[in-house]
């Protein structure tokens, strides 16, 4: 089972990793803002990635790797990291956080046509039937019911009631992370994980670096530098984000289909219902259970193959 299934196993830590990242740069975020922690986050991973790598692997750099994993891994670290998370966070500026959650739900199968253009990759009828199923237990969760309006024909009409530009954003966001995902297996092939990792985050810290030059946000940076609590939640998701969520989600697509570990990926908002209740006392109604059984049985149906 542990074998068979390593990919999936690796996707599903990931998610529980990026769960506990996501709660924790929502608090440092709070505190520093959601730019600043983006880049000290690469920072301290990068940091974290140079003393694992000495002592694990005897180099601190990914100096063994070929020319052509350090163009692709740059690549998919620049798509994922720079471009896809620049625009996601501006996104839950214009649309919000649950509007870009729902859209980022796209991410699987956005994964999954990039893994067939660029690497051939080919899903059963069970993969997409969870596929499916996930995608639709974690819509299920992010998207609540609004109040349907009547047109003068008194039928129910649909409105868009969100700025397309935040759409756009979002989707743009989605469509980095997946590219960044077949990026990185296209790239990494049987290079080590935490030192392709590495290649991802030193190019998303040029890149994010260079935004920041250009935006002129340094100040903003000193200025959370000095915030305690702040620092603190960052560090923190930084170790189960940059360093172990990216690090595993490498695993998961170097072992299984990107397409299926995008899709076992997705579920961090079902992950976060219970911290929701018991930490912030946030109430839970019945669809978000519904779909949270929705999306385990979709990830229960992609193990089963």
């Amino acid at each position: 089972m542990f074998q068979s299934h390593f990919g999936e196993i690796a996707a599903l830590l990931t998610a529980m990793f990026w769960a506990v990242t996501s709660l924790s740069f929502e608090q440092a975020g709070k505190r520093i803002g959601s730019l600043t922690v983006n880049l000290i986050r690469l920072y301290i991973a990068f940091g974290i990635y140079t003393v694992y790598l000495y002592f694990v692997r005897g180099i601190p750099f990914p100096l063994d790797a070929t020319k052509e994993a350090w163009l692709w891994l740059s690549l998919s670290g620049l798509v994922g990291f720079a471009i896809g998370d620049l625009l996601l966070f501006q996104a839950f500026v214009v649309v919000g956080a649950r509007i870009s959650m729902l859209i980022m739900a796209l991410v699987p199968p956005i994964t999954a046509l990039t893994g067939w253009l660029i690497l051939g990759e080919t899903l059963s009828l069970q993969s997409v039937m969870g596929m499916v199923l996930t995608i639709s237990g974690v819509s299920l969760v992010v998207l609540k019911r609004g109040v349907p309006e009547l047109n003068s024909k008194g039928k129910n009409r649909i409105k868009f009631s969100y700025p397309a530009v935040g759409i756009l954003l979002a989707f743009g966001g989605a469509v980095g992370q997946a590219v960044g995902l077949v990026l990185s297996k296209f790239g990494m092939k049987d290079y080590n994980a935490f030192a392709a990792s590495q290649i991802r985050v030193l190019a998303g810290l040029v890149g994010f670096t260079i935004i920041f030059f250009i935006m002129r946000r340094w100040g903003r940076v000193w200025k959370g530098l000095k915030n305690r609590k702040g620092m603190l939640f960052t560090g923190l998701g930084s170790v189960f984000g940059p360093f172990l969520g990216v690090s595993f989600s490498l695993l998961a697509v170097q072992h299984t289909d990107t397409g299926v570990a995008a899709t076992i990926m997705s579920i961090v908002p079902i992950l976060l219902i219970l911290p929701a209740v018991f930490l912030f006392r946030e109430k839970v109604n019945i669809r978000e259970i519904i779909g949270s059984f929705i999306a385990v049985g979709g990830v229960a149906l992609l193990f089963m193959e």
